[in-house]
């Protein structure tokens, strides 16, 4: 595997403003249509939560309304790819892998065919929704499939770049992303390879490996404790299948400590997909943000970050527990 991209400054990555990372993904997909003819839609009548309305309105031949139908949409797209389409399929996170894990399993992976599975409103900030709609494990279910590519960019832009990869990349893949606006900074330049992570901010104290909405906020912890003289490596693992074995090996042996975050069940999730690889090559002390084996809870989403401690200052935490571990 090749080496990850790496950055130093956290200061060059400033925010650009809040966007929905769903937005990237409505507008990429319109873009990867206008390019690819054998790109194709599909959506169980969530198409304007999608922002797929944009690839519908251009390209109506080549978009399929389902309907409240997930299971058919999935085994809808399996067909389109075995005719040599590239089919997306969106839904929310919660339909989208729990609704129709079998169609999943059997139609998609078992097959090896070319689907791509497009999931919105995923974890704790979809919000008053609640818990019946907050999906934590589905980063668990996808990563447990073989043959499945799991990516979970960190903004609207990197959401943009992930989808023109993933119209390139051969196979099932899984993509998440969220509905809520979020800071978009990351750069263009920075590229967007699939199993290749991106290093945010140098350090060599100890790493934070994040995914999703939790990359800013790693970024942020990693500025406060450069003016405290700690130095946080920040790398962005946006594809935790396959993950960057190199890029966090590497960083286990350079700073002796990892706190993983991401907004999914800690079981399953990020960090134990960090953890297995450091176990089979390099134990270091781990600290783990992320939901502690609970369901979510109708609330705002900056409140319910709060509660099930999935925010800066909990970065923040994770990483002085795992300094007095490591030393």
């Amino acid at each position: 595997m090749q080496e990850n991209h790496s950055l130093a400054g956290a200061g060059d990555y400033p925010s650009r403003g809040n966007i929905p990372t769903r937005r990237g993904f409505g507008e990429a997909l319109l873009e990867a249509g206008r390019k690819d003819r054998s790109v194709t839609g599909l959506c169980a009548d969530l198409t304007g939560s999608l922002h797929m309305d944009l690839f519908r309105d251009e390209f109506p031949e080549r978009f399929v309304e389902t309907g409240i139908a997930e299971a058919n949409m999935i085994s809808m797209a399996a067909g389109l790819a075995a005719t040599g389409m590239k089919p997306f399929a969106g839904s929310f996170a919660v339909f989208a892998t729990g609704r129709v894990y079998d169609q999943i399993r059997q139609s998609v992976c078992y097959s090896r065919l070319n689907v791509k599975i497009c999931a919105s409103h995923a974890g704790l900030t979809l919000g008053e929704d609640g818990a019946t709609h907050q999906m934590l494990e589905d980063i668990g279910l996808m990563r447990g499939l073989p043959n499945m590519t799991v990516v979970v960019p960190s903004d609207y832009s990197e959401t943009k770049r992930a989808v023109k990869a993933l119209v390139e990349h051969e196979g099932p893949a899984y993509l998440r992303f969220g509905r809520p606006p979020v800071p978009d900074f990351s750069r263009d330049e920075d590229g967007f390879e699939i199993g290749r992570s991106i290093e945010l901010h140098a350090g060599k104290d100890v790493t934070v490996i994040a995914c999703g909405v939790m990359v800013w906020k790693a970024l942020e912890a990693a500025r406060i404790l450069e003016m405290e003289g700690v130095g946080v490596r920040v790398l962005n693992m946006h594809t935790i299948k396959p993950i960057d074995r190199l890029a966090i090996v590497r960083a286990a042996n350079d700073t002796g400590a990892i706190v993983t975050a991401e907004e999914h069940q800690v079981n399953n999730g990020l960090g134990d997909a960090v953890a297995h690889v450091c176990g089979e090559n390099i134990p270091v002390p781990i600290e783990m943000v992320g939901v502690e084996d609970s369901f979510g809870e109708s609330g705002r989403a900056d409140e319910l970050m709060k509660k099930y401690k999935l925010t800066t200052e909990d970065i923040l935490e994770k990483i002085y527990l795992a300094l007095r571990r490591k030393y």
